[in-house]
């Protein structure tokens, strides 16, 4: 019998699959996020860098790295094209800093996601957010972390993430 966790609830139709490799996730989000173009991804992380704190980090999570939606494993924009979101995080205390003190799930560790539900969260990155969202024709998702969460989801809970924007030390 083969089973997976999906959501906290064993599904034995699913197995689990082996995260994306680095490269691999790089190639999945210029292919589904950007049409191809790694024009685009560039300016993309050419804008986050020049509207984040000086030595912020940066890492997209989420079905674009891996081209399939945690919850039911349906591939990326299932529901017709710009249909899947952007889940962006930014990592640094500086970028920690721009959340207000009641956004957080973990506070002054792991912010909310900044979303059309929620898009005050951080009045300072309203603009890069919604350039975002405009430039790649999807709802982009922005939060802040510091780099012990990243690690955690990524090496110990295994949810892969494609690094954007290496974390300066001490930033």
């Amino acid at each position: 019998m083969r089973i997976a966790l999906q959501a906290g609830v064993a599904d034995e139709t699913q197995t689990p699959e082996a995260p994306p490799r680095p490269d691999e996730a790089r190639a999945n989000v210029i292919r589904l996020a950007f049409g191809g173009s790694e024009e685009k991804f560039d300016h993309f992380v050419r804008l986050i860098r020049e509207e984040t704190p000086p030595g912020t980090g940066a890492v997209l999570r989420g079905s674009a790295v891996t081209g399939r939606r945690w919850r039911d494993g349906a591939p990326f924009d299932a529901d017709g094209p710009g249909t899947s979101d952007l889940d962006l995080t930014l990592i640094g205390d500086q970028a920690v800093g721009l959340f207000g003190v009641t956004t957080f799930f973990v506070p002054g560790v792991h912010s909310r996601p900044m979303s059309d539900d929620e898009p005050d969260l951080a009045p300072a990155l309203q603009a890069l957010r919604e350039g975002l969202t405009v430039m790649t024709g999807r709802p982009v998702n922005v939060q802040a972390s510091r780099e012990i969460v990243i690690r955690l989801r990524g090496d110990v809970l295994g949810q892969p993430y494609l690094t954007l924007i290496e974390r300066e030390e001490g930033a």
